[in-house]
């Protein structure tokens, strides 16, 4: 069953968002891959527990083969400083859209897929003290995001990454990689590999769901 979204503006940000069934302040941010949008991740979505608001915005970038893009169109790798001005400003809206809607930001969940995926471990090392949650689905750790790595994270910090052994456009070695790097600094890893291509298993997206769920 379709879930029932709304779609609004903000400054310059296009979102969709849907309200918890019971009240609350908690924040799931929900962040889509190359040529997605806003309306990309609630696929994975119909199943989360409806515990807190989800918020799924626009990437600011008009990909070249249309849909959205969180970094400008290059033809090189991603890179540390590709994303790092998307995160500035994506963390710029979810606090003005948290006040506007009285939702604590100060931290928050995020779970991207793919591109998507990139930009939440972004956030997750540059501000660390706001996420508390980080789910990669099908994503990468940007070229270079290892200099962000601090030497240890508060031990509560809990990541989630999915994988597939065929994935043909963004190989298990680098959510292989990622693991190590989260590991090595002391947060808690759960990872779900399976024998599929660039998307989220049926057994990952269960595991997912259990994972967000407190």
């Amino acid at each position: 069953m379709a879930l029932e979204t709304h779609l609004a503006t903000l400054e310059d940000w296009t979102y969709r968002f849907l309200p918890p069934q019971k009240a609350s302040r908690r924040l799931l941010l929900l962040l889509h891959g190359w040529t997605g949008d806003e309306n990309s991740m609630w696929v994975f979505a119909r199943n989360f527990p409806r515990n807190a608001w989800m918020l799924a915005p626009r990437a600011p970038f008009p990909a070249p083969s249309g849909g959205y893009s969180w970094r400008e169109h290059v033809e090189t790798s991603h890179s540390l400083d590709d994303l790092r001005a998307s995160a500035a400003e994506l963390l710029h809206f979810i606090e003005g859209w948290g006040i506007a809607n009285q939702v604590d930001t100060d931290q928050f969940d995020v779970a991207g897929f793919s591109q998507g995926a990139a930009m939440a471990g972004m956030l997750s090392l540059l501000y660390p003290q706001r996420v508390r949650k980080l789910a990669m689905l099908a994503g990468f750790l940007p070229h270079g995001a290892e200099a962000l790595f601090p030497a240890s994270f508060d031990p509560q910090k809990r990541v989630f990454v999915a994988h597939g052994t065929q994935d043909l456009m963004i190989s298990v070695e680098r959510a292989r990689q990622a693991v190590s790097l989260f590991e090595q600094a002391g947060a808690q890893v759960e990872y779900c590999e399976a024998d599929v291509a660039h998307k989220v298993s049926a057994e990952c997206l269960r595991a997912l769901v259990d994972y967000l769920q407190d």
